[in-house]
């Protein structure tokens, strides 16, 4: 989760339609209706003879009543259909509200940031977080990728590599410069790709960091460590971290490519892997105890503030003695 992969701060370095009402009143209506009232037709009048001993002095239309009433009573197809149409969209609008809390969400992580420079949007403090669709993961992705922060982190990396000489055939200078930069941003764009992106929507995993944020500092020690192998996944449930251990190694497979030819090795490629998911690690650290740190160092300069208040109020009253 914090890898390259997991994070792209930390390396150059997860949708009811029921039916029953409906076959209720099925069963309803293929009870018995109410008899019809016997009746003779005379030819000879033309009229109706109603017998006295089926109806009452007061006749009412009884028959059409309850014809009337069951006719009222069985529902209509654009009815069945209306009740349909309302499940789904009732469905849709759970989702869509799912959706919109996944957005939120993610529009507040934008705005983590370590040292004010350092983006985190792949880092989460709420342990009941929406999990996003594909779509999500894939804007994550892209968010991360074009902010200043991986550009300024490439070039620091690639200028100390222009002064170890690493990978010598690609010379000194502006070209070898340049050749570094493209290689190191390749590598965090590639990872990021395929760990936070690509791969998270195919084994559904939710590719950000959950902070923990308390129990003792072993425990988050070991929680921010494990999150390179361990994650959440779009079910809700914690699994093997296989989008960001497999992101880290494709991204080191396919940087053989542009690499120079002395380190298109298998071994090299593994070990890569393995650098950048230990990097992940480290990254993760700093994620998960930095709030820690600013709030110590917020403690220290209140004790500082709060001493030369005393220092000056102790200083006035002396003068005010005198």
């Amino acid at each position: 989760m914090a890898g390259k992969n997991r994070h792209g701060e930390c390396k150059l370095g997860h949708r009811c339609i029921a039916f029953g009402g409906l076959l209720a009143c099925w069963f309803a209506l293929t009870a018995d209706r109410p008899a019809l009232a016997q009746t003779t037709w005379d030819t000879t009048q033309n009229v109706v003879h109603t017998s006295n001993d089926d109806l009452p002095d007061a006749p009412q239309p009884r028959a059409e009543t309850g014809q009337s009433s069951s006719q009222s009573q069985q529902p209509s197809p654009s009815s069945q259909s209306s009740s349909s149409a309302t499940g789904t969209s009732q469905q849709t609008d759970a989702d869509k509200s799912q959706h919109e809390k996944a957005e939120e969400q993610l529009k507040q992580q934008e705005k983590q940031r370590v040292m004010g420079v350092m983006a985190t949007f792949n880092t989460t403090r709420n342990p009941d977080a929406v999990p996003l669709s594909s779509e999500q993961k894939f804007k994550l992705f892209f968010r991360s990728s074009i902010d200043p922060w991986p550009f300024l982190l490439t070039g620091v990396v690639a200028g100390i590599g222009q002064a170890e000489n690493s990978n010598p055939t690609w010379g000194q200078g502006m070209q070898g410069y340049g050749k570094r930069y493209g290689a190191g941003y390749g590598d965090y764009f590639i990872g990021n790709l395929f760990g936070n992106a690509i791969l998270t929507s195919l084994f559904r995993e939710d590719p950000r960091y959950f902070q923990k944020g308390t129990g003792s500092r072993m425990k988050r020690f070991l929680w921010a460590a494990g999150s390179t192998v361990w994650c959440k996944r779009d079910n809700g449930k914690w699994g093997p971290n296989y989008a960001n251990v497999g992101g880290n190694m494709i991204g080191a497979a396919i940087g053989r490519f542009y690499y120079p030819a002395s380190g298109r090795t298998v071994g090299q490629t593994i070990s890569d892997g393995l650098t950048v998911s230990a990097e992940g690690i480290v990254g993760a650290e700093v994620i998960e105890f930095w709030p820690d740190m600013v709030r110590a160092h917020r403690r220290r300069q209140a004790a500082k503030l709060a001493a030369a208040e005393k220092k000056a109020t102790e200083e006035g009253t002396k003068d005010k003695q005198k």
